[in-house]
């Protein structure tokens, strides 16, 4: 589906980040005000907070519902600000064009089902309003893409995603692994397509939002969402991933926006003679893959004769460990050399599987 977007900002130069900053959840309307009214000072294009709260668990907070809305026009009319906030089915969305708020985005529960996605949808229809959307909490590109499709569809073409990282079961130092790949493939397919990192979604902690925040502008993402709070440690979600205004303004200091391209022309030649090495070097590796590959295969024509079994778990394990020890030795991560050497490993089984499953026709 073509799809062409409008500026989430009318008015705002392109090359310029979007900055959303604010409370994950409204509180109460004096937390709310402290927030914005500190934040007015910084560079802020939207202000946030939450005012319907999606929580995993029942007993948890789950916001302060309409009266927050107030607060937040209090906070458009004092500080100009324009402000955003969550909606997830049809009478959110009804309220908040009421209380005029200027920018709606889906969070990612919402996104992970299509009936709720397009009940926001068909709610929005005939409404010139910018919409944000959160990846959906899985890392499944198809169903981001469909949230986008759904609400494009309902006229909506002040679009923007917002990447805020995917669940993971296992150790890790993010609340919710960043796979960069993904939101770098949804740009790769709309270029036009505004992607906003939610840096504390991502983190999850403090102390890493920074390193997150600038991983994403040097992708060339186009803006940054981070919580903050006036009282980060007594809030009422969230409180380990807000700041408070004060470091948030030291933390958007420290980080470097690039600019998309230039037209230097000693640069742009410096860089295609060194992507044209890169080249060269993917189409050795692809040889090198494809070479691989024909190996595996007579393996498996081996296994075949043999009958033994594909999938030879002491192997894998020692191609494993190995692999990442080498790698790391080399400059590689071990997370990269994983995902590489998994996908190599699948890619050999699918090779041998076809050819010990194949029949084979006497001469």
């Amino acid at each position: 589906m073509e799809m062409t977007f409008r500026s989430i900002i009318e008015g705002k130069p392109a090359q310029e980040p979007l900055i959303i900053a604010g409370p994950c959840s409204a509180e109460t309307e004096e937390q709310v005000l402290d927030a914005a009214r500190q934040l007015a000072q910084q560079k802020v294009d939207l202000f946030r907070a939450g005012i319907w709260k999606p929580r995993t668990r029942p007993n948890a907070f789950e916001g302060v519902g309409t009266e927050g809305l107030g607060w937040l026009r209090r906070v458009k009319d004092e500080t100009g600000m324009k402000v955003t906030t969550e909606v997830a089915n049809t009478q959110h969305v009804f309220e908040a064009l009421k209380y005029g708020i200027d920018v709606v985005w889906l969070g990612a529960r919402t996104t992970v089902n299509p009936f709720s996605v397009q009940e926001v949808a068909d709610a929005l229809k005939g409404v010139d309003i910018p919409v944000l959307i959160k990846n959906p909490i899985n890392p499944d590109l198809k169903l981001w893409i469909g949230a986008i499709e759904r609400i494009y569809k309902a006229g909506i073409t002040r679009i923007g995603v917002i990447h805020r990282g995917f669940s993971y079961h296992g150790d890790t130092k993010y609340r919710n692994v960043p796979r960069w790949q993904i939101p770098i493939e949804l740009k790769r397919q709309f270029p036009d397509l505004p992607i906003i990192c939610d840096n504390s979604h991502i983190c999850g902690r403090r102390d890493i939002l920074q390193a997150v925040a600038q991983k994403a502008m040097d992708l060339n993402f186009n803006g940054l969402m981070t919580e903050v709070h006036p009282t980060p440690d007594e809030a009422w979600s969230d409180a380990e991933q807000q700041v408070t205004p004060a470091r948030y303004q030291e933390l958007m200091q420290h980080i470097v926006f690039r600019q998309p391209t230039t037209d230097d022309m000693e640069f742009l030649e410096n860089l295609e003679h060194l992507r044209h090495e890169i080249d060269e070097i993917d189409e050795e590796l692809l040889n090198l893959l494809s070479s691989r590959m024909k190996l595996a295969e007579r393996i498996g024509e081996y296994k075949k004769r043999n009958n033994i079994a594909i999938l030879q778990t002491t192997r894998w394990n020692e191609i494993l460990e190995r692999g990442v020890a080498k790698g790391q030795l080399k400059g590689l991560s071990e997370e990269f050399i994983t995902v590489f050497l998994k996908a190599i490993h699948q890619e050999s089984i699918n090779h041998q599987e076809k050819v010990m499953n194949r029949e084979d026709v006497a001469g």
